[in-house]
This record gives C-alpha cells, sequence and structure tokens, in this order.
C-alpha cells in the first residue's frame, strides 16, 4: 500500500479500500437504494454551485473551528454515523473514535455498530453522539437513548427517514447479512433476529425500525434524555418546522446518503429552504456528498452550521484503521482551510450567502 502521504484526496481512498474490503462488505458501504441516482447526485449537486470568492482580505490568522451545543470542533465537520465498522477494520468504530479525538471532531456513533456506546464513548475525548432508529418496542428506543445519555454521548441523533428499509439492489444481490464473528452490541434483545440471516437490512434486522413511527415518538426521546436530540432525515421545510415543535434541538438534512428513497432530492438543494424555514432557532447539519473542503464550505454558506461524512471515513477505516481516518479527516479539515483562505474567510462566521454565484 502507498504512503498514507500519497492519498491526496478522499476519492483515493476509495480505490484501495475496494482493494482490500471484500465484495459484500465494500458493495454494503458503497450501496444506494434502487438505480442510486440520488447518490451521484448528492456529489454532482455540490460541484454545480459556483463560488465568488473575496479578494485582499486578511487571512493570515485562519480560525476554522465552531462550536455546536457548547461543544468545541477543530472545524465544522462531524462523523456521520455509519454502521458496522469492523467490516472494515478489527477495532471498528473504536478506531474510528481515536481517530475523531485526534483531529477533535465529533462522532456520531451508528446504532447499528459492531463497538458497544460505552467502549467508544470512552476511546475518545472528542465530543460522541448516538444515531438511533425509532424500534416497535418503543421502550427499547427510549432505554437505549438513555444508555447513551449514561455512557456520555453529548447529544442523540435520531434518524426519522427510515419507516422502511431502501431496497438495496447490491445487498441483495450478495445475500449480505452481518457475518457471525460480529454482533450488533447495542441492539441485541431476546428472542429478536441479530442481523445473522437474511438478504439484506429489511430482513435481518427489520425490528429496528417501525412503519408506524410518528412526531410523538420524536417527543417521547426529548422528554426521556436531558441531551440535545437532533432530527436526521430532513429535506423540506415543513418537517424542520415540526422537528423543531416537537423538541428537536438540531436538523440534518439527509437523504440517508442515498440509501432510503431513490430519487430524493439531493441535500445541497434541499438545504436552503431548511435553512429558511429554521430561521436559527437551532443548527442545521448537513450531509451526502461530501467530498472536498469546497464542499463544506458551500454547505455553510448556504446557511449549514456544519457538515458529516460518512463513507469517506469508511474508506481511510478499511484502508488504515485510525490512521486512516484520521488521514481522511486531515485532507477534508486541510482543504476546508485553504478554501476559506482563497475565498476571503478568515473564520467561520464570516462565510456568508454572498459567496455562492
Amino acid at each position: 500500500m502507498p504512503s498514507l502521504d500519497e492519498f491526496l484526496n478522499v476519492q483515493a481512498f476509495e480505490s484501495q479500500a475496494a482493494r482490500v474490503l471484500s465484495k459484500t462488505s465494500y458493495d454494503y458501504y458503497r450501496s444506494g437504494s434502487w438505480g442510486e441516482c440520488t447518490i451521484a447526485e448528492n456529489i454532482a449537486a455540490w460541484q454545480r454551485l459556483w463560488l465568488r470568492p473575496r479578494v485582499m482580505v486578511d487571512v493570515s490568522k485562519l480560525d476554522a473551528s465552531t462550536t455546536l451545543f457548547g461543544q468545541r470542533m477543530a472545524a465544522p465537520l462531524l462523523i456521520a454515523p455509519t454502521a458496522m465498522h469492523k467490516l472494515a477494520d478489527a477495532e471498528g468504530e473504536v478506531a474510528t473514535a481515536r481517530a475523531a479525538s485526534e483531529c477533535e471532531v465529533p462522532m456520531v456513533l451508528s446504532s447499528l455498530s459492531t463497538c458497544s456506546v460505552e467502549e467508544v464513548a470512552q476511546a475518545s475525548t472528542a465530543p460522541v453522539w448516538m444515531q438511533i432508529y425509532i424500534a416497535h418496542d418503543r421502550g427499547f428506543t427510549r432505554a437505549l437513548a438513555q444508555r447513551a445519555q449514561a455512557a456520555g454521548c453529548k447529544a442523540l441523533m435520531v434518524t426519522v427517514d427510515t419507516p422502511v428499509w431502501g431496497f438495496r439492489e447490491r445487498d441483495m444481490h450478495n445475500g449480505f447479512h452481518l457475518p457471525t464473528s460480529m454482533q450488533i452490541v447495542n441492539l441485541q434483545r431476546p428472542g429478536q433476529p441479530t442481523g445473522h440471516a437474511g438478504r439484506g437490512l429489511s430482513e435481518s434486522l427489520s425490528w429496528t425500525i417501525d412503519a408506524s413511527l410518528s412526531w410523538k415518538d420524536l417527543q417521547m426521546l426529548h422528554e426521556a434524555v436531558k441531551i440535545p436530540v437532533v432530527v436526521k432525515g430532513v429535506l423540506r421545510g415543513d418537517d424542520a418546522a415540526r422537528a423543531i415543535e416537537h423538541g428537536a434541538a438540531g436538523i440534518v438534512v439527509s437523504n440517508h446518503g442515498g440509501r432510503q428513497l431513490d430519487g430524493a432530492i439531493a441535500t445541497a438543494c434541499a438545504l436552503p429552504e431548511v435553512v429558511q424555514a429554521v430561521a436559527g432557532r437551532v443548527p442545521v447539519i448537513v450531509d451526502g456528498g461530501i467530498r472536498r473542503g469546497t464542499d463544506i464550505l458551500r454547505a455553510l454558506a448556504l446557511g449549514a452550521s456544519a457538515v458529516q461524512v460518512g463513507r469517506p471515513v469508511l474508506w481511510g477505516l478499511a484502508t488504515a484503521g485510525t490512521p486512516g481516518v484520521k488521514r481522511v479527516l486531515h485532507i477534508l479539515m486541510n482543504e476546508f482551510a485553504l478554501a476559506m483562505a482563497l475565498a476571503g474567510c478568515p473564520n467561520v462566521q464570516s462565510i456568508t450567502p454572498d459567496l455562492i454565484a
């Protein structure tokens, strides 16, 4: 394998990950639903946003840091929740958490993780958040939220775009399910499927979501914990407003990385409407297709408080464990800082809508 210094952008990590991962694991990480149109559009939509840089601005003392819910971040960047990191590295989410800690970047732990929330929280000095779904058993969902809080998680991120699992054809062709050597440790329950049988998540882990979820479930979670509850999977302004009415402390503009409804609007296109509806009441985070530091600059210019990145982190993890993830994060953070300087933005507060052409 080349030296990590030779990986000059995050796309280079995917090529290496494709070589070291099994076909089943690689396809699971990269797959989208149906024709995978939304995956492609997520990336292309950022690239269609042209920038209008300012000149003759003193950027000699650049500050890319920001805060969310009082938590300092070295850059407006989070590690998005992605499942089953042990498919990529033997240490799984713990390896990812170490990189997040070293880079001062918050990590959002997937409830479909292969390391426990307690292990991951202990492995990072950076903030750890936890993502959860609304399961059939609301008592289990509430208990998991409270477990995350007790473990030291600084926020809860509830995914609301998954009443049913999207149809991911690569997983169905490969007969994807969890290898017997791994466990979805945060979701173990007597008498429930463990993810080790079936084809795709729709067959192997169907009990972890529920088609009857509604806004009252968000209210339930808001009342169950004292940490902020952030809603992930919003693509409409009216839904963002409803989420805030039901206790959301933050909004994540997300189409699940193109893994749910294929043909869903790209997040770069959905972001302005959501920002307008939120009107500064809570932070807005966006994910989907973020591959360059210029994408982070574009997102903040459109009104986002931060972005979160999923697949590039997995490619870094598969390539070289903790050092690989760290390199991916450093590339994105360095690209973002350079983009800020070239756009005439000495700090995050100076990234404003007039930068978008």
